[in-house]
């Protein structure tokens, strides 16, 4: 779920064979699937690009024509640390929870030729959506698998992925089993030395959920950094919040370098900051934890 921009953005230059799938020119298209109504929606801006909503919620941007583009702000910031969790060009084994419209599958297999990927997406008839009418370029190696995430994680070998990104959304709300101090574990067991764990999130107000979810990461995790627009951190709006996580030290100074030039400025918080952002705050369990909070009425209008 998230908030999109007007802005492109992409490491280097996609490598693609056509946009092929569905034009412009068929119109948008609205399906139900397992998790609600999808509609796909062309880009006004952008010849070959899509957007899919779930039930009215943005899940995702894709632009068939160039796949390093990522059009929603939290997307842009998880491209960032696809970008930074290894040199630039350096195949990456890659296990997304959560697929949508697999754009971020896209972006890796675009910007890391010969990545790995692994997708667990529960939504089959989703999938088969995203597949028909925005397929996969021949030769990007992305393995989707319709089953639920945190089962995915927990059949995932130790330290065999460089980077997990959780982006499970049940229509606008992460579910309670993908927020906890156990479901953390799984991630940080899954991942090889070096590599990072990242969510997306979203929340609103007093943020009681991210500050939750910060004490949760850091239950598990040494090392970890928050990024969202500050608006989202004063409370002002509702909206997407970035955690990223590891064991070795996270490049803060070149990620805020990253998150304060794109077009929707956002923060990163680190350290004593972040420590006194999550302070009082209760890490989840499978025993206490609840869904991610209700965006408000109107807030994707």
């Amino acid at each position: 779920m998230g908030r999109s921009s007007r802005a492109a953005r992409g490491s280097e230059p996609a490598a693609t064979t056509g946009p092929g799938g569905r034009t412009h020119a068929q119109g948008p298209l609205s399906r139900p699937v397992g998790s609600g109504l999808a509609e796909l929606r062309p880009d006004r801006d952008r010849p070959a690009a899509w957007s899919l909503l779930i039930d009215g919620a943005p899940q995702s941007l894709v632009d068939l024509a160039d796949p390093t583009h990522l059009g929603f702000e939290y997307q842009r910031r998880l491209g960032h640390l696809i970008d930074l969790v290894a040199p630039p060009g350096r195949p990456l084994t890659v296990l997304h929870l959560g697929g949508g419209a697999l754009t971020l599958a896209r972006y890796t297999a675009a910007t890391r030729p010969r990545s790995r990927q692994q997708v667990a997406e529960i939504d089959t008839a989703l999938t088969e959506l995203v597949r028909t009418e925005l397929p996969l370029e021949r030769g990007w190696q992305i393995k989707v698998r319709g089953a639920d995430a945190r089962s995915v994680l927990e059949r995932t070998p130790e330290g065999s992925v460089d980077l997990v990104i959780t982006d499970v959304f049940s229509g606008a709300r992460t579910p309670a089993h993908c927020t906890t101090v156990e479901f953390t574990t799984l991630a940080a067991r899954a991942l090889a030395p070096g590599g990072w764990y990242t969510a997306n999130i979203a929340d609103g107000g007093a943020l009681p959920f991210a500050r939750s979810q910060v004490a949760t990461l850091a239950a598990v995790f040494p090392e970890l950094c928050l990024i969202a627009d500050p608006a989202v951190l004063r409370g002002k709006r509702f909206g997407n919040l970035i955690l990223a996580a590891a064991h070795t030290p996270l490049p803060i100074a070149d990620l805020t370098r990253r998150a304060a030039s794109d077009s929707a400025h956002a923060r990163v918080e680190h350290g004593r900051a972040l420590t006194d952002f999550a302070a009082g705050a209760i890490p989840a369990t499978d025993a206490t934890a609840a869904p991610s909070p209700e965006p408000p009425p109107g807030v994707f209008r």
